[in-house]
């Protein structure tokens, strides 16, 4: 197992528990005081691209570590002339080819464009609590940057206010005030997606929001995730809760209606339900008949009058994945999103994340090939979004480049939930009177914040002034810390991204192209076609020198 350090002494950043390949803890705390480099982005912006202590330093690269195929062994070409995708109006001298020039738009969709100032989306927020907690920073800080934001599955479901009728939902007061956080805010760039499984699909939510919001929600079909292989989960330690879940349809281990539960619940010996989500296609036996019912699906769902349509798939094998690309862009949908395994997580059995499905480098190089088979024959290739473990701006650039054409977003989960954290921990210990509202976790500043960073939302947010610029100074009192850490964090991996193409030589994200990247060992040239170090422009280099 390739082991990560857990100190970065250059950036001056920590990692309080076992890093993952994206960089982030294995396990992120809401409540965590630091200081890892996306906790610290959150708050510092832009300045963590750089090394610390500037004028008493020099700094060395410590990317030794080129075992194994995955994305940290994908490196970044750099070009010595030359420039493509610049905007109109850009000439190709010097003074106007520079990195805040890059333009970071991109879109997605057939029929209808998408537009996002970013080229990147949340990940699926759904019915976990903690989602819930924070939406309000995740999805106001989304809609100020101008990216896409999913709501998960379940969010129905597990809504105690919600009402059914029939099975058939009537009233749906979290899903409605997720949308309408999200909606107050947008300004033409991202989206609000909603995302449905079984339970969803059998409650009505597809109807529920054609009728209410129209077409402005993108609805998402979901047929998996990275992080495991089965239905989505929560935990609940609540008995009556439990109930509450059951008698929605849902799966709860244990039964909270069984009496030998309800008396080792009684006594202690059980703390908490796990409510489970049923797997689709059960009834299907053959990649014909679910293709057979996911046209039927689509269509039924354009019939209702929605304009937007996209696909999350998780890291099943080759044929899914083979599926899912095929039908998505034979049925003329928006987006795929697939999530390779080394993605994160709100509630999934452990050992499945760790040792189920194919990992991200591997699904997403497959993914490429496949789009590519496709584009040869003439079809018009589902736009894509990779998901899987990203967290940082070269990882949004080696996602793009690996699958370009055909992606256009990064997908991020874990990574753009942080700032939601720690913006409300900050107002929560700042601001006492608002610290339950937010579900802040502090009392006080800890010293990783108030020695080094400030004391007040304007000295600690790189970004404060930007949001105020944006919004006004008289709406600043609405916009919750956590979104505008969520700003702050965007604006830092958008000019590490920024740089790095310029660096590059493109000058837009449709001009990045697999021969932007090679690969540092030969396993990841193997799994990915992505040629080795020494290989990449050899033959050229062999004509230069032959000249």
């Amino acid at each position: 197992m390739i082991q990560y350090n857990k100190n970065n002494d250059v950036l001056n950043t920590a990692n309080r528990g076992v890093p993952a390949e994206s960089g982030l803890c294995t396990l992120c705390r809401a409540d965590c005081k630091g200081k890892c480099e996306t906790w610290m982005s959150s708050m510092k912006g832009r300045k963590l691209l750089y090394p610390r202590d500037f004028g008493t330093v020099t700094a060395g690269s410590a990317n030794t570590n080129h075992i194994g195929a995955c994305y940290n062994n994908l490196r970044i070409q750099g070009y010595n002339y030359g420039a493509t995708g610049l905007a109109p109006g850009l000439s190709n001298e010097a003074d106007e080819c520079i990195f805040p020039n890059v333009s970071l738009e991109t879109e997605f969709g057939k029929s209808v464009k998408t537009k996002s100032r970013v080229p990147i989306m949340t990940g699926a927020l759904g019915s976990t609590f903690i989602a819930a907690k924070y939406w309000e920073s995740f999805a106001i800080g989304a809609a100020i940057v101008g990216f896409p934001i999913v709501v998960g599955e379940n969010v129905v479901g597990v809504d105690k206010k919600s009402i059914l009728e029939n099975g058939v939902i009537t009233s749906a007061p979290e899903l409605e005030r997720r949308i309408d956080c999200y909606l107050r805010y947008y300004d033409g760039f991202g989206a609000i997606i909603v995302q449905m499984n079984v339970e969803d699909t059998r409650n009505g939510v597809a109807e529920y929001l054609i009728g209410k919001y129209g077409d402005k929600v993108i609805i998402e079909l979901k047929w998996g995730q990275g992080a495991k292989d089965i239905g989505g989960e929560i935990q609940v330690t609540s008995i009556e809760y439990a109930k509450f879940l059951k008698e929605r349809g849902y799966i709860v281990d244990p039964d909270p209606t069984s009496p030998s539960v309800q008396s080792a619940f009684a006594s202690g010996a059980i703390k908490s339900f796990a409510r489970h989500s049923r797997l689709g296609y059960t009834n299907k036996n053959s990649a014909e008949e679910v293709k057979e019912d996911f046209f039927s699906a689509v269509a039924y769902l354009r019939k209702l009058g929605y304009k937007r349509i996209t696909l999350k798939t998780g890291s099943y094998g080759m044929e899914a994945l083979a599926m899912a690309i095929k039908f998505a862009t034979e049925t003329g949908l928006d987006l795929l999103t697939i999530d390779g395994s080394g993605g994160g997580t709100g509630m999934s059995p452990w050992n499945m994340m760790e040792s189920w499905g194919v990992p991200s480098i591997n699904l997403h190089s497959k993914s490429y090939e496949y789009a590519k088979i496709l584009a040869d024959k003439g079809l018009d290739v589902v736009d894509i979004a990779f998901a899987g473990g990203f967290a940082r701006e070269d990882h949004i650039f080696k996602a793009i480049a690996l699958g370009a054409p055909f992606t256009k977003l990064v997908c991020m989960g874990r990574a753009l939930m942080i700032p939601g954290f720690l913006g409300s921990n900050i107002e929560g210990a700042l601001f006492p009177d608002r610290r339950e509202a937010l579900n802040g976790n502090w009392d006080a500043l800890p010293k990783t914040i108030s020695d080094d960073i400030g004391a007040s939302p304007e000295e600690i947010f790189a970004g404060y002034f930007d949001v105020q610029k944006k919004l006004g100074a008289d709406e600043m009192k609405n916009i919750p810390l956590g979104a505008i850490a969520v700003w702050t964090l965007s604006d830092k991996l958008a000019a590490g991204v920024q740089q790095l193409m310029a660096g590059a030589r493109r000058f837009n994200v449709a001009s990045i192209s697999r021969s932007d990247l090679f690969s540092a060992n030969r396993e990841t040239e193997r799994e990915t076609g992505i040629p080795h170090v020494s290989d990449a422009n050899d033959a050229r280099a062999k004509e230069i020198l032959n000249w």
